[in-house]
């Protein structure tokens, strides 16, 4: 039985070659049991990069492609890489928005990964660039403990991943990490900025950008600083002017736009 020591020496030892995720990911196993992991980088609005995952083919389009393809601009994770957050070791619960699992992007895409819990490691590079080592679990969530022990983890884990990846902007083909034009058929804000455009006001892109997210009526409207009345309205009025009845129709209507905008 390989023990913590050993596969700390064995990560470190694979800083640099190909090795190196798959030793992480056993090192962090060691620690607490878990059934997936993947490895993203971000820069800004660029699609991010599967640096590394462990999914079976018949669920690596789910966890993967599809999420590349655009609903990644929804995930929290995601959202925190862009903010940024400070680096550490987050439970995506943590992260989400207060109706995150009421909302489109969880019931139309998470749901579709089965899983239990998520928990990452986010490791803030040179030139903006972010890791997000993510562990999956797909029956149970981590225990308080467990999460304290991965969290004990994190000096090697940031000392690492640091090292291994501190080229990773350039991975971008983003010179110094600059993304202002790169990707930006991709960019969240520019997503919302043009969707329904020419039909939906301003006010009410904002109210969307918002619900799809996954934030409530009542969180809305203290972020655009509006009553949820308000909100509300405007949703109604949304619904109206792009012919659709639901939020889950709005979900579809956003995330098609985003695909054909990007072929």
């Amino acid at each position: 039985m390989t023990t913590w020591a050993e596969a700390t020496g064995d990560l470190i030892s694979a800083i640099d070659t190909d090795d190196f995720a798959a030793k992480l990911s056993n090192s962090l196993k060691g620690i607490a049991p878990f059934d997936y992991t993947v490895v993203f980088g971000y820069l800004g609005s660029a699609r991010p990069l599967d640096l590394y995952d462990d999914f079976p083919r018949g669920k690596r389009r789910a966890f993967v492609e599809d999420y590349q393809a655009g609903p990644y601009l929804l995930d929290p994770f995601y959202l925190a890489s862009t903010t940024p957050v400070d680096s550490g070791l987050y439970r995506l619960r943590d992260l989400a928005p207060d109706r995150f699992y009421q909302g489109e992007y969880f019931r139309n895409y998470y749901v579709q990964t089965g899983l239990a819990e998520e928990i990452g490691y986010f490791i803030n590079l040179p030139d903006n660039a972010v890791v997000v080592v993510s562990l999956m679990r797909a029956e149970k969530a981590f225990s308080a403990k467990e999460v304290r022990e991965l969290r004990s983890y994190w000096p090697v884990v940031n000392a690492a991943c640091s090292k291994h990846w501190r080229g990773l902007a350039e991975n971008f083909g983003v010179p110094g990490g600059k993304t202002t034009e790169y990707g930006l058929h991709k960019s969240l804000e520019l997503a919302f900025q043009t969707f329904g455009k020419g039909v939906l006001t301003p006010r009410e892109r904002e109210v969307v950008e918002f619900t799809l997210k996954g934030h409530s009526a009542e969180a809305v409207g203290r972020i655009l600083e509006i009553a949820p009345g308000t909100v509300r309205i405007h949703r109604r009025n949304i619904y109206s002017k792009l012919h659709i009845r639901s939020q889950g129709e709005l979900f579809s209507e956003f995330i098609d736009t985003l695909i054909e905008s990007s072929t």
